[in-house]
């Protein structure tokens, strides 16, 4: 059993760093079963895929191909929730609580406001006494 070191590889692929990640790379895809190049001479899945990169019976540039690949992140995209207020709307329900006025308690209940009731309320505030509407 020949011993495969890093400096038979850096002859093929001269940055350390990625030699390290092609040969990962390479060793991963041993390990999911792809067909070996060279015998295994019961090495483990990384010295078999240095001593590949080192006799070059494997493609370098496919491998690059596919690291590149694999370390790519594709960015999330959200998508927008559909809107249904209106649906709400027209159900009457609102969190699951009902929204009907008989569930109003007794003396408790909606009016129709118009616009003189705010004109009134701000009256008695200031404390200035009601004037005869003219006519």
């Amino acid at each position: 059993m020949a011993r495969v070191t890093v400096e038979d590889c850096v002859t093929k692929i001269p940055n350390r760093f990625e030699l390290v990640l092609i040969a990962a790379q390479r060793a991963r895809a041993i390990g999911t079963g792809a067909p070996l190049t060279v015998d295994r001479d019961n090495d483990k899945n990384p010295v078999v895929a240095l001593r590949e990169i080192a006799d070059e019976t494997v493609d370098i540039e496919g491998l690059r191909q596919r690291m590149i690949g694999d370390m790519q992140d594709s960015p999330e995209v959200d998508e927008p929730e559909e809107d249904n207020m209106a649906a709400l709307m027209q159900s009457g329900e609102w969190a699951g609580v009902p929204q009907d006025n008989e569930d109003l308690a007794e003396g408790m209940g909606i009016e129709e406001a118009d616009g003189d009731d705010a004109d009134d309320a701000a009256e008695e505030a200031a404390g200035e006494p009601e004037a005869p509407a003219e006519e």
